[in-house]
């Protein structure tokens, strides 16, 4: 199986993105990182995909971004559900609605992976070969996997205040998922130094956010809905959250 994630530009920015190819040993899934990048127009990140995952290849595409809306107005369940259970942790999510400026490149996103044979898949059998969409959000994401009490705040502020939050994000990423299950073992090389101007660390930020989502996906293919929470449902939009724990939702 190839994972993919996408941490897609909901305007016009460019989108981050991972691929992740996997493999069983003593049953356990590890994976290995493949290729980080970040790609400026959509048309090339389905180009990028298709590359990765043709016509013949099984795999899942974890996308931030909100791929199924329904509501005219207002914000889904699966958004409002977001902050129910992560608010505490300044984890909430932006919500969506079909009358926001991005709300036709999201939808139009997901449903190019639609007819490139990428279900949704807020259910399915774990382990299975499939093609399957989901849509992720990084930050409730990292504070499952990494166990941190609030987000590493590297999207807004200061700059030298975003390059440590940026820093340690990194290093999470390095310490916990080794030992994960599934397991993404990595030099420290492989990933993008954190470098110090706003811009450039938008890039890294991009493309780390991406390798969260591809881990998403890697992890809802191999546990299911037994370690991993699903706010909302198809028909009107879902967040998939990894939960190794097996933490109740409260």
């Amino acid at each position: 199986m190839i994972f993919i994630g996408v941490d897609l530009g909901w305007t016009s920015q460019p989108t981050g993105l991972c691929c992740l190819r996997s493999h069983f040993a003593a049953g356990h899934l590890k994976l290995q990182l493949v290729e980080l990048n970040r790609i400026d127009r959509l048309e090339s990140v389905l180009d990028w995909i298709d590359h990765q995952l043709p016509p013949t290849q099984m795999g899942g595409i974890a996308v931030d971004a909100p791929t199924l809306i329904r509501n005219e107005t207002g914000m889904r369940e699966c958004d409002r559900l977001a902050h129910r259970h992560f608010g505490r942790y300044h984890a909430g999510c932006y919500p969506a609605n079909l009358g926001l400026p991005f709300a036709q490149r999201t939808v139009g996103f997901g449903t190019a992976l639609e007819e490139r044979g990428f279900r949704h898949a807020p259910s399915l059998q774990p382990q299975q070969p499939t093609r399957f969409q989901l849509e992720v959000f990084p930050h409730p994401a990292t504070i499952r996997l990494f166990r941190l009490t609030r987000i590493l705040k590297y999207k807004k502020g200061r700059v030298g205040d975003r390059h440590l939050a940026l820093s340690q994000f990194r290093q999470h990423i390095l310490d916990a998922l080794p030992s994960a299950n599934p397991s993404l073992a990595m030099a420290d090389n492989a990933l993008p130094t954190i470098p110090k101007t706003g811009v450039a660390m938008k890039a890294v930020e991009d493309q780390l956010d991406s390798l969260i989502c591809a881990y998403v996906a890697a992890h809802w293919w191999f546990w299911g809905q037994a370690r991993n929470q699903v706010l909302g449902d198809e028909e009107k939009g879902y967040i998939i959250v990894p939960n190794p724990d097996q933490l109740p939702i409260d």
